[in-house]
């Protein structure tokens, strides 16, 4: 099928354009039109949000300056110039310099009355496939919330005795042995603790909603993390001054960003490591919930990104998953009680990580008004 660009009814040229942008503003997949050279004629707002970049930006470069020269995408291009019909591809892998690597589907179509002209259109498969992650994750996080109802039964009463036995014979052997003794009390309690952690996945989110200001809640990350284990790091922060209330519990949402800053702490290098956060409004991101009727709208978008060695490529599609550390002594239990914090907030969480920049991205909805207060 060719495309052919059409006057709107019943207007002059002037109207036609202006019809045209509205039409293709309204969209929530990227768009771009692009000539017969190469160079990007037209786009939509949201190829804006897709690539990073402005539209007056954006329209005075070519293709090869937002997406590498041996893409896929270009050979498409060729084959719909070559026979004059539209092509789609899907489960394409797309690395841009400007925003790493996602999976898409990619629509390539000809301009009928204009040679060499091309609509290009994407379609972000990224969330849905790391939603579908994520859900695996959920499954993986249930059953810990099964583990952990039977070792807190089956578990903690014995060894609330074997703490006992060692604190009455700690009181008749010497000093030596008085070592061994409280070893065993402080293991004991570690693994009382621990039990206490995965207790906190309870399938019954507790959260008071109301109108959050994610700036302040960020801000006040950001001091506790710098007057503490972030001393060495240099924080760096892009905001979106206009930013709508986020609807969640700020209590929650600061031990959300606590851990994932200290993350990205972590993972920066003590010489020159950088964690950056960002706040900005995405448009066209809805999320469809299992007994929920409508969609949740979640167009509030918060990021924490490092400069550190990136993520094990080994361990990406488990990160989520209870246990699952990179951590020496770590319990692996942060960021799933992160991504179930969110979850619970009716949000979303993603991650890319490459050498030198790993980024968390956090979707979570707008405050719409009383109704937001109840629980779940």
């Amino acid at each position: 099928m060719n495309l052919k660009l059409v006057r709107k009814p019943g207007g002059d040229a002037g109207d036609s354009e202006g019809w045209f942008e509205t039409v293709l503003n309204a969209l929530a997949d990227p768009v771009l039109v692009i000539d017969a050279e190469g160079g990007i004629l037209h786009v939509n707002l949201a190829t804006e949000q897709f690539f990073d970049a402005s539209q007056s930006w954006l329209c005075e470069r070519v293709l090869t300056d937002i997406i590498p020269a041996d893409s896929p995408v270009f050979a498409m291009m060729e084959q719909v110039r070559a026979h004059g019909a539209s092509l789609s591809e899907y489960g394409v892998t797309l690395d841009t310099p400007r925003t790493g690597s996602r999976l898409v589907t990619i629509q390539v179509a000809p301009i009928s009355d204009t040679p060499g002209a091309i609509v290009l259109s994407f379609h972000d498969r990224s969330i849905a496939s790391k939603m579908t992650r994520q859900m695996d994750s959920r499954n993986a996080v249930r059953s810990v919330i099964g583990m952990a109802a039977v070792l807190a039964h089956e578990v903690k009463n014995p060894l609330s005795g074997i703490r006992g036995a060692a604190q009455l014979l700690e009181s008749g052997v010497g000093v030596e042995d008085r070592k061994l003794t409280r070893l065993i009390c402080d293991e004991t309690d570690r693994i009382c603790a621990l039990v206490d952690r995965m207790e906190v996945f309870s399938d019954r989110p507790f959260i008071e909603r109301g109108p959050v200001n994610i700036h302040q809640v960020l801000e006040h990350v950001r001091e506790l993390a710098h007057s503490g284990f972030a001393r060495h790091i240099r924080f760096k922060e892009r905001y979106d001054p206009s930013l709508p209330a986020v609807a969640g519990d700020r209590d929650q949402l600061i031990q959300v960003f606590l851990n994932l800053v200290k993350n990205a702490a972590e993972a920066a290098p003590r010489t020159g490591g950088e964690v950056t956060l960002s706040t900005s409004y995405q448009i066209g991101l809805r999320l469809a919930q299992p007994g929920v009727s409508r969609r949740t709208h979640l167009p509030l978008l918060v990021t924490v990104e490092d400069n550190g060695d990136g993520i094990p490529e080994d361990l990406r599609p488990h990160l989520f998953d209870p246990f699952v550390t990179t951590k020496s002594g770590g319990t692996g239990l942060g960021l799933p009680l992160v991504a179930k914090i969110i979850r619970d907030h009716g949000g979303i969480i993603e991650f890319t990580s490459e050498p030198g920049h790993t980024a968390f991205r956090v979707y979570l909805p707008v405050y719409r008004g009383p109704e937001e207060k109840s629980n779940g």
